[in-house]
């Protein structure tokens, strides 16, 4: 590793380049936010447009140092999925800035584009990271926990349908209004006007249902319509949902345990290399003290050589 790549390292790790690099990000994500104020700040456009230069540059010096830090395999640097992010965002930004046909033209994928750049802050925090990290490993299970929520939604919206769409159409009138209207519930979102409205028939006058012209057909329910709502909730709300706590805790702990084994391997791969590098120190302190010795050697062979005989 050459003397560039040695210095692009320590900065790449330095805490104070990236606390900086963090203050970027922040003062990216403040001009972002100016900007969609239009016509407000108006007379800031020029300002805004070279600072907004300006942090594009100062992450083209970022990607530069962490590549050069990988040595002589500067390509190493696209191992790790949030540095792909972080040079997407900034070839992007000079894409715009290069052709500025083709931002007139996907003017909305480049406005989004700067609104991700506040999104690189989760790699800048590591406490941060270790959450995203966390919810990307808890996806395949979620996934089987969503689906099981998906039958749990259809059974009982078809239900819905079938009990309550002529005293309640506003919520139960088709699938997708009942499917809509679990979903509320499931939020437990005044899930319980719902069930009133069921239990006791839409023309009840406390919920003004009537003067909206939505009761044509009331209807009470009562106990029936209070077990359908109830164990909806129990197990929409109470069981399946916190699977997904369940789900991401246990992911936590997992991505915990990845990050100990990642920071233990990398400790262990620094002792291997300060010793690498003290046994190369040694062998060229052998190395150098041989040819000293072969020196002095020659040296005092010297003197008492050709010039020296014997009376």
């Amino acid at each position: 590793m050459n003397t560039f790549s040695q210095i692009s390292k320590k900065i790449a790790e330095s805490s104070w380049f990236n606390n900086f690099i963090l203050a970027v990000i922040l003062g990216a994500g403040i001009i972002v936010g100016i900007q969609t104020y239009g016509d407000q700040v108006a007379h800031l456009k020029g300002l805004l447009w070279i600072l907004d230069k300006i942090i594009l540059f100062i992450f083209l010096v970022e990607v530069v140092i962490k590549m050069a830090a990988e040595g002589n395999r500067p390509l190493r640097y696209f191992r790790d999925p949030w540095n792909v992010f972080d040079f997407t965002i900034v070839a992007a930004g000079y894409l715009s800035l290069l052709f500025p046909e083709v931002e007139g033209v996907y003017a909305a994928v480049f406005r989004l584009v700067r609104v991700l750049r506040v999104f690189r802050i989760v790699r800048t925090i590591p406490k941060l990271r270790l959450l995203v990290n966390t919810l990307l490993k808890s996806i395949p299970s979620i996934g089987y926990i969503g689906i099981l929520l998906s039958v749990v939604f259809y059974i009982y919206a078809t239900m819905g349908v079938f009990l309550f769409r002529y005293n309640d159409p506003v919520h139960f009138g088709n699938l997708q209004l009942s499917l809509l209207s679990l979903f509320r519930i499931v939020t437990l979102e005044d899930w319980t006007d719902i069930m009133y409205i069921n239990m006791y028939g839409c023309d009840h006058a406390i919920w003004g249902y009537g003067e909206a012209g939505g009761c044509t057909d009331p209807r009470a329910y009562g106990f029936g319509a209070a077990l359908y709502f109830v164990t909806f909730v129990l197990i929409g709300t109470m069981i399946v949902l916190n699977l997904f706590i369940g789900v991401i805790m246990n992911s936590m702990d997992e991505a915990k345990r990845d990050a100990r084994e990642e920071a233990d391997r990398m400790s262990s791969l620094r002792e291997k290399s300060l010793q690498e590098e003290l046994e190369s120190v040694s062998d060229e302190l052998d190395e150098l003290r041989n040819r000293i010795n072969s020196i002095a050697g020659r040296h005092r062979k010297g003197k008492g050589g050709p010039g020296v005989t014997e009376t």
